[in-house]
């Protein structure tokens, strides 16, 4: 990994044991490159799973394969290849999953369909079938590896491995949730944006699991962005193993279903944070609330235009106080705003209202929390009860540099 990111977490999190996970890391050697690139998982029998995958109209085949197997509710294993994306690859790209998921389902005798499979780095070019067979009979054979070591496998230009942790208790019964998941560059909110894998010890439906997880996307993984770009990779799966013992959950209104969502959510909103702090080139965390308009979904893509700016962004990794930059994203949203009610601050200073300056500002105050790590700019467009929060990063040198040389 290269230099660490100035927004990191001080440690990898301590996260508990899943019962009924145990991941593994090998070498397929998909680049030319000294560390480990092939995650493998293998889930107990009976573990349920939900997903949600990118609305890139030109997905992978891992993407296409997940979507096909997610509604049959049920996995043994997990694939998770880095160094190589597989995506534009055609019918080679195809058959390439299709013989990693018959050698896992081989090994664990199993369904093909039980098998899920991702694959991150380079698009273009087609996985290589032998260094994929290669790694698995590696990784069939490793020792299992901790969350860190399964984090840091999937990484391609990440700076640190990303984990996560959170708990509930369903009737008298505490069950588990740790994520894991990779992400720096090419981060747009059109889904996930990233790769992403849960899992949890809780006995769960598979339908409800999807429920819960695609609300918790909505509220997280769709609501960050680094560079407006939408991968054609992105995945999110969560593994529900069903080994804690709890009374299963099948519907919102069994007891702890409310408190698993929950945590659920918090989990997710915690790894969707830790992609945005590895936004590539990054040096601040920004968090973008906006208030007052029409409905949230208006609040939702007016938030992104100003997230997505490429002079916001710029502007505060300059420190720069440029308010005037905000009124220009709400304005190009293409939602409904009135400039004579837009009210705009930056941390807890207001800076403008009614179309103007506000009388008496003084910027020093706001000029001190822009040099700080973390900033909030807050929208009010005095309409109606529309909210959003949307999570991004400033824009620096440093993305140019990282992904100017990203093939080399």
């Amino acid at each position: 990994m290269t230099q660490r990111s100035p927004l990191a977490p001080a440690a990898f999190p301590a996260l508990p044991a899943i019962a009924g996970v145990t991941a593994r890391a090998a070498r397929a050697r998909y680049k030319n490159w000294d560390r480990c690139d092939l995650t493998y998982v293998e889930l107990a029998e009976g573990t349920t799973v939900a997903g949600v995958t990118t609305q890139s109209r030109c997905p992978s085949p891992e993407v296409e394969w997940c979507r096909d197997a997610i509604p049959l509710g049920s996995a043994r294993a997990l694939v998770v290849n880095a160094g190589n994306a597989n995506a534009f690859t055609g019918h080679r790209g195809r058959a390439a999953v299709e013989a990693i998921a018959a050698k896992v389902a081989n090994h664990l005798d199993c369904k093909p369909s039980d098998i899920f499979i991702s694959s991150t780095g380079v698009i273009g070019v087609p996985l290589p079938v032998e260094k994929a067979e290669a790694g698995l009979e590696a990784a069939f054979t490793a020792v299992p590896c901790s969350w860190e070591d399964a984090a840091t496998t999937i990484g391609t230009t990440d700076t640190y491995a990303k984990g996560a942790h959170a708990a509930a208790m369903i009737g008298g019964t505490r069950v588990e949730l740790v994520g894991i998941i990779k992400g720096s560059g090419m981060i747009a909110p059109d889904m996930a944006t990233m790769l992403g894998y849960i899992f949890t010890d809780a006995a769960i439906d598979a339908r409800l699991l999807q429920q819960m997880l695609s609300a918790a996307n909505r509220q997280s993984f769709s609501c960050i962005t680094v560079d407006s770009d939408t991968s054609t990779s992105d995945t999110v799966l969560a593994f529900a193993t069903g080994q804690a013992g709890n009374a299963p959950l099948a519907t919102m209104d069994d007891a702890g279903a409310d408190a698993f969502a929950a945590a659920l959510g918090d989990l997710c909103r915690q790894l969707a944070h830790l992609v945005v702090r590895d936004g590539e080139g990054a040096s601040k965390f920004i968090e973008i609330v906006v208030e007052g308009a029409e409905t949230d979904a208006s609040a939702h893509r007016i938030a992104l235009s100003i997230a997505n700016s490429p002079l916001v962004k710029t502007a505060i990794a300059g420190e720069d106080a440029n308010w005037g930059r905000v009124v220009m994203a709400v304005g190009k949203a293409g939602e409904p705003a009135d400039r004579d009610k837009l009210s705009i601050r930056f941390g807890a200073t207001q800076v403008a209202s009614g179309g103007l300056a506000l009388e008496g500002y003084d910027e020093a105050p706001v000029a001190a929390h822009l040099k700080g790590q973390d900033i909030e700019i807050g929208v009010d467009l005095g309409l109606g009860n529309g909210r959003a929060t949307v999570w991004t990063c400033d824009l620096t040198h440093g993305y140019i540099s990282i992904n100017a040389d990203y093939r080399s």
